[in-house]
């Protein structure tokens, strides 16, 4: 049982998520203070001193800081931002990135030469317009193809 734990524990994407949350939460207290300490009170000299974090409405006896949801309102919104430029817009370039790189796959499918459907390479009649159409060579069928079944190589048809 122990020997499960020890793997479960060691595996990659634990470990990153453990090293994130901790990170993550280290970042959120910079963030916090960064509003809290510099940000509310620039607001404040531009709205003739007005301090967000102070900001409260007394109803019966019962006390809403709506001030302090504000100042937490502004971290999300600054972390998120940061969030998304710093690590979202990185990570899906580099995986389009290496997408490229890798080719694209050999598609099964080919444009039907009547009505543009999508149709099997191998396939003698399409399924929609039901005209007739030549099979495709076995090379044929493993050459890639971009979006909507183009072939991205010239090939030499059989006459």
């Amino acid at each position: 049982m122990m020997k499960d734990f020890k793997k479960f524990i060691l595996r990659g994407n634990v470990v990153d998520l453990a090293v994130g949350v901790v990170i993550g939460g280290a970042f959120g207290a910079v963030v916090t203070s960064l509003v809290k300490d510099l940000i509310t009170p620039l607001i404040g000299a531009f709205t003739k001193g007005k301090n967000f974090s102070g900001l409260h409405v007394s109803l019966h006896g019962s006390v809403f800081a709506y001030g302090d949801f504000v100042n937490a309102l502004i971290s999300f919104c600054i972390i998120a931002v940061v969030i998304f430029f710093l690590v979202v817009q990185p990570i899906n370039k580099l995986t389009a990135l290496s997408q490229r790189r890798k080719g694209l796959p050999a598609s099964t499918t080919r444009p039907c030469p009547e009505c543009l459907s999508d149709i099997s390479k191998q396939a003698t009649r399409c399924m929609y317009c039901t005209s007739k159409v030549e099979p495709l060579p076995p090379e044929a069928a493993t050459t890639p193809t971009g979006r909507y079944g183009r072939r991205l190589h010239k090939l030499s048809r059989p006459k």
